[in-house]
């Protein structure tokens, strides 16, 4: 599952088949791909997708270090496109990590 849209589906609860939010998980994780291009990751020029056939790949080249490029996506979309079925514990539990994974992230970027 090198799919980007597909493997953020998945994470959602969402069915590779069904297409019906591909529309507006597509524009969050397009959102989080220009934060991450902010804090110093992704393709200098930016990065978006536009269906399921871009791959992580794509965006991360072969840079194992930023794996957890992955879960932060997807903790932006979940916040974003699912926060009404969240509580608000949990809200501030994933705040926390995408605050965490941010820090992560620029001092990676930092490193290059």
């Amino acid at each position: 599952m090198d799919s980007i849209l597909t493997s953020i589906k998945k994470l959602l609860g969402i069915t590779e088949e069904y297409e019906y939010f591909d529309v507006d998980v597509i524009m969050n994780i397009n959102a989080a791909f220009s934060v991450l291009r902010q804090l110093g990751v992704g393709p200098d020029e930016g990065f978006s997708i536009t269906d399921s056939s871009a791959v992580w790949t794509d965006f991360l080249s072969d840079d194992t270090r930023l794996e957890l490029v992955k879960t932060y996506v997807y903790l932006k979309v979940k916040l974003t496109f699912d926060s009404t079925s969240l509580t608000s514990g949990v809200i501030d539990s994933i705040n926390r990590q995408i605050s965490e994974l941010e820090w992560r992230i620029n001092v990676i970027a930092e490193e290059e």
